[in-house]
């Protein structure tokens, strides 16, 4: 994870400081991009410990195309609270885009089934994508996330907005292209969450896994991160940990969290830090 800590330490010394939609203000740059090979390990970051069920759960709840924070906080998960309504709704965000994209003629589109189908039956094809950016779903800016979501808006426009996956040497690899990332608490679950999805998928597909590739548009860190940044910054990777899937389900929507395990994994301690609402 060396490239993930050059990223920060880059943000750090060469970053632009700008202001932001949350008004906490940001460092950045634009236009980076990471590689894994998840042949050496799964990426899961070793210089703090990150709580992988948070990861896998909000995965799965992506999959099943929900939209409510009932499940995710079933399942003891709060990462999207703040931005929800008290019913817990947060209009037609992640889940809904790739599982139910209405098209211009009124049907509804699966994109994670479309996936899957694809990758089996025509592995050679350049069209293996699932895109998140429903332009006529996204939300107005001048308004609160809530209001936008009582409207039948995003609550949250999507940061990890495509998803392009290829097959070569029978092993899948996977692309995310990442339009605003927090570089110190969104980074490294994206990473994670885009890597336990190559594991999944190439499962059902009876593929290997090959590499998977984040690239960044806005990629920041947060004003009231930079002391935890400094933190990290001074602690060394260690070894990557395995992933273990227990069985094999049905389908893609059939995992729960208990088929994974995360074997190995050691970090060093968890860093608090506020979230920009």
């Amino acid at each position: 994870m060396q490239a993930y800590l050059d990223l920060l330490a880059d943000v750090m010394e060469k970053g632009t400081d700008k202001g932001d939609r949350t008004g906490t203000g940001t460092r950045s740059v634009f236009g980076r991009q990471i590689r894994y090979d998840l042949a050496e390990g799964f990426p899961l970051l070793t210089t703090k410990k990150l709580h992988f069920k948070s990861i896998a759960v909000e995965l799965l709840w992506f999959l099943r195309g929900d939209t409510n924070v009932r499940y995710l906080k079933e399942n003891g998960v709060s990462i999207w609270d703040e931005w929800a309504l008290e019913s817990g709704e947060l209009g037609p965000v992640y889940g809904a885009q790739w599982r139910n994209w209405k098209g211009a003629d009124g049907q509804f589109y699966d994109q994670v089934q479309a996936l899957v189908d694809g990758l089996k039956k025509n592995p050679n094809s350049r069209r293996h994508i699932i895109n998140g950016w429903n332009v006529a779903l996204l939300p107005d800016e001048s308004k609160s996330p809530q209001e936008n979501a009582a409207e039948g808006l995003m609550a949250l426009p999507p940061c990890h907005a495509l998803y392009q996956f290829y097959v070569a040497d029978n092993k899948l690899s996977a692309s995310l292209y990442i339009r605003s990332n927090d570089l110190f608490l969104g980074h490294p679950y994206n990473t994670a969450s885009l890597a336990l999805l190559t594991h999944m998928l190439a499962q059902q597909c009876d593929l290997e896994v090959g590499d998977i590739v984040l690239s960044l548009g806005d990629a920041h860190i947060y004003a009231n991160h930079f002391e935890q940044v400094e933190t990290q910054l001074q602690r060394t990777p260690k070894q990557l940990p395995q992933l273990r899937i227990k069985r094999r389900p049905a389908s893609i929507f059939d995992y729960e969290f208990d088929d994974f395990e995360i074997e190995g994994y050691e970090a060093d301690a968890h860093i608090g830090a506020p979230i920009a609402v």
